[in-house]
């Protein structure tokens, strides 16, 4: 089992990475990014498209498929001073039921120029279908460093419908730019479907549908599954060590028939695209876990020193899904809807994954720790590598696969 990673220092896992090298806008097409391979311990470059000719034969390849919502709502008051409020998740409702109301909703929200609020409620109009409607904000209280926020608006539309036509997507802060048209559908994955995410799951925006379509011709298996990404994703940690870290926490759907799919591929590859991915995975896996010493949990709620805290219990993969499928069947569900701040570090052993596709990672970030618990050291030489060799970073930027001889 894991051995504890709360003593590691986020300093070890810094790297200069210039504003110049991050990509403020994607390419011109989706799959001609550069790939970074790195595979028996050897760093190569391909471009994407030649994904196929490069996965282990049989590989199953999972993907999230969130989609990103038009999460930051502007609002003037009379004074002139602009209030951004920004949607972060619904308050106590599920995503998928938030997003069908059609008069009222609470979210969970930032507020950018909060000192200016004084008072509530603020308004706005929009038009829609031809029509002039109207939204009011209340603001209610504060759940730490985010607040409450009553949403009421006119015209019988969905809140999907409402942000859709009147948010603005939210790009990531290091981009240092305004969104952009073109990024209402850049800034999407092209098998994007269930809207619930403030930012983009970004291994993603690499593939097309020729690619996908080239993938299944090939005999790769695909299966989607969801995390909707909340805005803690871009939190860098900021104290000296892990331990002192608080991951966020983010909402994971999986369906019965996935976790079948899983469970019959054990055995060969499994790739997940994006660490979100991974999470979903090994989240799945942890809830396993806790279902073998207590079958009657109501919830998945997986903290982020569960695996590093379970380890006398130490049961396979394929156990620990039979473990969710068990209890889905007693609750009578046919999607396991839950959240995780599962924590992946060095020392970490994975218990699904077999490799990994990902973009590159800010430094100081739990992502790049994920990374560092499936290639070890190996991090540094091929971010070296990509930094010598003209590689495109973050959100916007190029990709890498990670195909170690093993997890580590």
């Amino acid at each position: 089992m894991p051995n504890n990673p709360r003593n590691i220092s986020i300093a070890d896992y810094d790297y200069p990475l210039p504003d110049d090298r991050i990509a403020k806008f994607p390419l011109d097409q989706r799959d001609q990014s550069k790939l970074l391979v790195y595979q028996k311990g050897q760093i190569s470059e391909s471009r994407f498209f030649h994904l196929p000719e490069l996965l282990p034969h049989g590989a199953m390849l999972l993907f999230n498929n969130t989609k990103v919502i038009h999460a930051r709502l502007f609002f003037r008051k009379p004074t002139g001073s602009l209030i951004e409020i920004f949607c972060l998740e619904p308050w106590k409702q599920p995503v998928a039921t938030a997003f069908e109301e059609r008069q009222h909703g609470t979210w969970l929200c930032f507020i950018g120029n909060n000192k200016k609020w004084k008072e509530s409620p603020l308004s706005r109009q929009f038009e829609i279908n031809n029509t002039t409607q109207t939204i009011t904000a209340t603001r209610r209280e504060a759940i730490g460093n985010a607040w409450l926020v009553d949403f009421e608006w006119s015209g019988g539309i969905s809140f999907a419908e409402l942000i859709d036509a009147v948010g603005v997507i939210p790009l990531p802060p290091y981009l240092h730019r305004e969104a952009q048209e073109s990024d209402n559908e850049r800034y999407q994955t092209v098998y994007a479907h269930y809207e619930g995410s403030v930012a983009a799951p970004t291994a993603g925006l690499h593939f097309t549908d020729t690619l996908l379509d080239n993938l299944t011709s090939k005999g790769f298996k695909t299966e989607y599954i969801t995390l909707h990404v909340g805005a803690g994703t871009f939190k860098p940690v900021s104290s000296d060590t892990i331990g002192e870290h608080e991951m966020h926490v983010e909402k994971v759907q999986i369906s019965r028939t996935n976790l079948h799919h899983i469970l019959d591929h054990f055995g060969n590859p499994i790739i997940p695209v994006g660490t979100t991915t991974v999470r979903t995975l090994e989240s799945a896996y942890w809830f396993g876990v806790q279902l073998q010493s207590n079958p009657n949990l109501e919830a998945m709620h997986v903290l982020q020193w569960d695996p590093y805290q379970l380890e006398s219990i130490n049961i396979s993969a394929e156990q620990s899904y039979r473990n969710v499928l068990d209890w889905m069947e007693r609750q009578g569900i046919e999607h396991l809807d839950g959240d995780t701040q599962l924590l992946i570090a060095p020392g970490y052993k994975y218990h699904v994954i077999s490799g990994l596709i990902t973009n590159f990672h800010q430094p100081k970030s739990t992502l790049l720790l994920l990374v560092s618990a499936l290639i070890g050291d190996a991090w540094k030489d091929c971010y070296r590598y990509a930094l010598d060799n003209g590689f495109r970073f973050l959100s916007y930027g190029d990709s890498c696969l990670f195909l170690p001889d093993k997890t580590k």
